[in-house]
């Protein structure tokens, strides 16, 4: 068989005939086999962290509103759903708390009987293999819902808030916790965590830093979530301003000299730029944050039919490991890993 091209509609040099195509990328998309041999990328379990958030009581599991199948829970329950990450092969938490009460400065962040602490404790007791990982900020903590202490005319007193993170994280090392993650974008705060820490003895603490947070409106639901909404105001004097790229790196740049050991682009899908540019910034480990919002985005879209949820999701996590990520810190974390789990149980 032949194909005869001409001047007229191609541009070819040749009239007449010219041979089939010798390149055929196709081949190697025939089949599910021959296609996950050529992956150039993959996301398994082992990538992933599961964001819980933990409230006091015992006994509670109370579904969040605008994240359907996330849930606010106590201490026993966030046990039980660790156990299950752990099962499927998730090798970490991050854990978040909502306190009984909350103060102008945030106190209840280093409370040593707090709810967070008393999570890393059960949690390190129950599931001792498994990494947990505390979210440090004030936000939850402060009456005003402000990552940090508010000085007389309302903004924050940036020096004073270091020394707050600085308790909270001992606290957290105190515990038990394998990483501190600071979220609140102070300036110095990775410097003035990893002293504290090294010189209370707790060398072996690493800190994932949140180096290049933004501030954005994905994060509504997640403050709902964590009871973490300003009363007034907002936290564009501390968060990033989308436009800007070559300002994460230079935060991020900034938190792997202070002494992060590992560092965070938040949020994902709208930062993919911003994370591949960290990516070849750095020489340690970038994680990056899939957020309340787009895990709601997905949810809603998936409850209208208006997308399949399972092949959205894959692709938006491939999606980050192709710009940079080494671990992804998702809502769909369990949902994944368990689908993941029984289609290879299936292949065997």
């Amino acid at each position: 068989m032949s194909i005869t091209l001409h001047k007229a509609s191609h541009s070819y040099e040749d009239r007449g005939d010219v041979p089939l195509p010798v390149n055929r990328p196709r081949r190697l998309r025939r089949s599910e086999t021959i296609r996950r041999l050529v992956a150039e990328h993959d996301v398994n379990a082992g990538d992933l962290i599961e964001p819980l958030f933990v409230v006091p009581g015992s006994g509670v599991r109370q579904e969040i509103r605008s994240m359907p199948g996330i849930f606010q829970q106590t201490v026993d329950r966030v046990v039980e759903d660790a156990k299950a990450a752990a099962a499927l092969g998730i090798p970490a938490v991050l854990l978040f708390g909502l306190p009984p009460s909350k103060d102008e400065t945030g106190s209840g962040l280093a409370d040593p009987d707090g709810i967070v602490q008393r999570a890393i404790e059960a949690l390190k007791r129950s599931i001792p293999e498994l990494l947990v990982i505390a979210d440090l900020c004030a936000c939850e903590y402060t009456s005003h819902g402000h990552c940090g202490i508010l000085r007389a005319d309302g903004e924050i007193d940036n020096d004073r808030t270091l020394e707050l993170l600085a308790r909270g994280a001992l606290s957290y090392a105190r515990c038990g916790v394998d990483i501190v993650a600071p979220s609140d974008m102070m300036d110095g705060r990775v410097r003035v965590i990893r002293h504290q820490l090294d010189a209370e003895g707790f060398t072996d603490t690493a800190i994932l830093s949140y180096a290049v947070k933004y501030a954005s409106a994905w994060y509504g639901p997640f403050r709902e979530a964590a009871g973490s909404a300003p009363a007034v105001g907002d936290r564009r004097t501390h968060q990033m301003d989308a436009p800007n790229a070559r300002e994460a790196l230079k935060e991020a740049l900034a938190d792997v000299e202070e002494g992060a050991d590992m560092v965070m682009v938040k949020p994902a899908l709208s930062y993919l730029d911003v994370l591949w540019r960290v990516r070849q910034a750095v020489n340690v480990p970038v994680a990056v944050y899939n957020v309340s919002g787009e895990y709601a985005m997905i949810k809603a879209a998936a409850a209208s039919g208006w997308l399949d949820e399972p092949r959205a999701v894959d692709e938006m996590l491939v999606g980050f490991k192709r710009a940079g990520a080494d671990c992804i810190v998702t809502y769909f974390a369990r949902s994944c890993a368990a689908r993941w789990k029984a289609a290879a149980a299936r292949a065997r």
